[in-house]
């Protein structure tokens, strides 16, 4: 009996360590599974953060470069008043949210900023560069310890000759505040291996050892610092704050465009708790089936008692999925009303781009209804002058001419009834060529008032495409309104619509189209900056409402100005059905 007492132990023992072997090995397989899940992880967030950062400041750098080709600008260096540059200066700086926006000549000298009692950084390495014509960019503290960011664009002559530098300047602190605290930490060195921005302000301006890629504080004694490597991975072991995890992976990505390398903290103990947790239910279930073994040899009762607890244990998982099945079903109806509240929207601003296109063409539509109203008013008074008569052969001309008018007013009036419309209705059959007509008669007034010379070709005979008339009115109203407004201030204004099978080509004689593979982006506009026309929306909306109908809307440059090409799906018995 002891001897049977003793090989059970030793059994149970022996299958222990087998247990505990299997869940080291489990808990490093998984450990390290899912660190290389947080390493991508990480990396995503780090390319985010950079991309972020770099974008932020690549504006600036757009802007240096487009204020030094100001007028005012090249006034200022030619030795006329600066306030006009300095106002404009202030003016965009306001706007952009620029620390700072100054103008120096050749030398270096400064001649106008946009906030001259603020102490600025010293560019004279940036304006440098410039002046040899090139872009100059970097980093740096003002005398108040502002950590900012400049741009320095090279101003040039008609001999394209370097005669000054327009240097912006960013607040870095105001472009970190929004992600101040966000997972992970993250944060971004230059060329003086210090943090110069991160996410985390109680490691700013920390300084990387010489020796290695430890971090110490500018001030103070260095905090613990050790690092590992773990496969393919570093992580290190800190002991920088209740701020900063403990253990963390360590990742970098370089940003050459901005001079800086981001690094990334990731805290290992999700991977960790992860990999106890895969750990423990193989333990468990190892555990678990060497209890059934050996509960195999007891009694009956013993074996309904493991039963028991076996369902016991199925219930709640049980009970755990129908949670989750719920939480599931929850989510995907919360993304159904997400994604019905964006097609609301997109309907919105469609109907909002139809109103703001009303809205521009309303003057020149109440001249066009008030003129045959005039006109009306004098044909019946002369009838009525010819009845006095006894001529009622002029009264009738008069009143055939009266009838002639109110049907034009009729016209006018149908197509703005019918161009206000709210549509909604799937694509169905609508003649191409009357959508085309109805649209230039909307926009007749601002085509004659802006004196453009307009060439209609479109066919006798109807062109039955697959659309929407109301949203194919909008998408040729706001191209007419565009072509208008792109030659204003030309010398020749000519508009050419030919409408061919299931096409319609629109060309203008304006300055041309600077990036035709941006302009269906959103907000994307070529009008001039501060123009109060337009958000950049209208040939968006017109692109999604092309794309909807199955067609196709290209925008390139012809020999003498912009040509926008709408393609549509000509309208079939497939169609219909």
């Amino acid at each position: 009996m002891s001897n049977g007492y003793v090989r059970r132990i030793s059994v149970v023992l022996g299958f222990i360590a087998l247990v505990a072997a299997a869940s080291a090995g489990v808990w490093r397989y998984g450990y390290f599974q899912a660190l290389d899940q947080l390493a991508r992880q990480g990396q995503s967030d780090l390319a985010l953060a950079s991309d972020r950062l770099t974008g932020q400041l690549q504006r600036y750098r757009e802007l240096a470069v487009l204020v030094a080709d100001h007028p005012r600008v090249s006034a200022a260096l030619a030795g006329e008043d600066i306030t006009q540059a300095e106002a404009l200066f202030l003016d965009i700086a306001d706007k952009t949210a620029a620390q700072d926006i100054r103008l120096t000549d050749a030398d270096g000298l400064i001649l106008a900023a946009a906030r001259p009692d603020v102490p600025s950084l010293d560019a004279s390495a940036l304006v440098k560069r410039a002046a040899q014509g090139a872009l100059g960019w970097g980093n740096g503290r003002t005398a108040q310890g502002t950590r900012v960011f400049a741009y320095a664009a090279p101003v040039f002559n008609n001999r394209s000759n370097v005669i000054g530098t327009v240097v912006v300047t960013v607040d870095l602190a105001g472009i970190e505040w929004d992600w101040v605290g966000s997972n992970p930490a993250v944060f971004f060195t230059d060329a003086r291996d210090r943090v110069f921005i991160t996410n985390r302000s109680e490691i700013v301006y920390w300084q990387r050892s010489e020796t290695g890629a430890e971090l110490k504080p500018t001030d103070g004694p260095a905090l613990p610092f050790d690092s590992y490597e773990l496969g393919r991975h570093e992580v290190w072991q800190l002991g920088w704050g209740p701020y900063l995890p403990q253990n963390a992976l360590h990742l970098v990505r370089p940003l050459p465009v901005i001079g800086m390398t981001g690094e990334a903290l990731v805290d290992v103990a999700p991977a960790r708790r992860l990999a106890t947790l895969q750990a423990a239910a193989v333990a468990g279930l190892c555990l678990a089936f060497g209890a059934l073994l050996f509960l195999a040899t007891e009694r009956r009762r013993t074996l309904a008692e493991a039963n028991a607890q076996l369902e016991a244990r199925v219930t709640e998982r049980t009970a755990e999925l129908s949670h989750t099945n719920a939480r599931l079903r929850r989510e995907a109806e919360e993304r159904e009303e997400a994604q019905a509240a964006l097609a609301r929207a997109q309907a919105d601003l469609v109907q909002a781009g139809k109103l703001s296109a009303l809205g521009q063409m309303s003057a020149g539509l109440s001249h066009e209804l008030n003129q045959p109203l005039m006109a009306i008013q004098t044909y019946a008074d002369n009838a009525q002058a010819f009845l006095d008569r006894g001529k009622p052969d002029r009264t009738q001309d008069n009143l055939g001419r009266i009838a002639d008018m109110a049907r034009r007013m009729g016209r006018i009036i149908k197509n703005l009834r019918a161009f206000s419309r709210q549509e909604s209705e799937p694509a169905v059959r609508v003649d191409l060529a009357h959508v085309v007509r109805s649209a230039v008669e909307l926009t007749a007034p601002r085509i004659r008032n802006e004196d453009v010379t307009l060439h209609l070709d479109t066919p006798d005979t109807p062109i039955w495409v697959s659309g929407g008339e109301v949203r194919l009115g909008q998408v040729f109203v706001n191209l007419i309104s565009n072509a208008i407004d792109a030659m204003a201030g030309q010398d020749t204004r000519t508009l050419t619509i030919m409408v061919d099978t299931a096409s319609v080509t629109i060309a203008d004689t304006g300055p041309g189209i600077e990036t035709p593979d941006r302009v269906f982006d959103p907000f994307y506009s070529t009008k001039e900056v501060g123009a109060s026309e337009g958000m950049g929306l209208g040939l968006s909306i017109s692109y999604g409402i092309i794309q909807s109908f199955g067609g196709e809307i290209h925008g390139s440059n012809g020999p003498d100005g912009a040509v926008f090409t709408v393609t549509l799906q000509p309208w079939t018995q497939e169609a219909a059905a």
